[in-house]
């Protein structure tokens, strides 16, 4: 992402022929990999290609290079670094006790462990832009401006967070929903430094909302 806006600010005001199907093809790829993630059956690969799937935003609204596509991209490339490593973080606790990434393996984890299946709803609610969250912050300002570049980009992203929300919400319910499999009745317990970890995570999250402008490049 900061390689983008660096690239692009040498390039302004872009030729139309040049910039029209760079965001054609981010955004395609916005549909593309939330649809990929719809159909994953290993736990980092979803949270990988959801990590794709938000970089689409962020390169369509770079490459628009107006101040709100700037402010939005620097805004979701921050909030989603936290987001995504934390969903790698929590992918990693349940790896070191399972000992697999299937998703159809690693069910009902909520009865073993109830805090760590709230570090998960937190952070899939984080994921998909959930209200007061700076991620949703960040995707207003995104989809705004692609919005007001065209009319029809509303279309594409509007699936793109709603497919977001799908897979986002079958990523908590396959992890902690369910019965869990007789084959992990003997579960090591959740440490402090695990949920330490997440705390550092999710709370400059929280606190972000606050002041966005410590993220949004907006110091004015």
């Amino acid at each position: 992402g900061y390689g983008l806006i660096r690239i692009s600010s040498t390039l302004n005001p872009h030729p139309p022929n040049l910039m029209f199907p760079i965001i054609i093809l981010a955004l395609w790829g916005i549909l593309m990999t939330s649809s990929i993630c719809l159909r994953q059956t290993d736990l980092k690969a979803l949270i990988a290609y959801s990590s794709v799937s938000h970089m689409g935003l962020v390169a369509a609204a770079i490459i628009v290079q107006t101040p709100w596509g700037l402010t939005g991209a620097m805004t979701l490339m921050i909030a989603h670094g936290l987001t995504s490593s934390a969903l790698f973080a929590l992918a990693n606790t349940n790896y070191e006790r399972t000992h697999t990434r299937t998703l159809l393996l690693v069910r009902g984890l909520q009865l073993a462990f109830p805090l760590m299946s709230t570090w998960w709803l937190l952070t899939n609610l984080t994921n998909m832009a959930m209200p007061p969250t700076i991620n949703l912050l960040g995707e207003l300002f995104i989809i705004s401006t692609l919005f007001n570049w065209s009319t029809p980009t509303i279309i594409i992203t509007g699936m793109g967070t709603l497919i977001t929300a799908t897979y986002s919400l079958y990523m908590f319910l396959m992890t902690q929903r369910g019965s869990i499999s007789t084959q992990f009745q003997l579960l090591p317990p959740t440490h402090t430094r695990e949920h330490l970890n997440l705390t550092l995570h999710l709370l400059p999250l929280g606190l972000l909302i606050m002041k966005p402008a410590l993220v949004s490049g907006l110091f004015t």
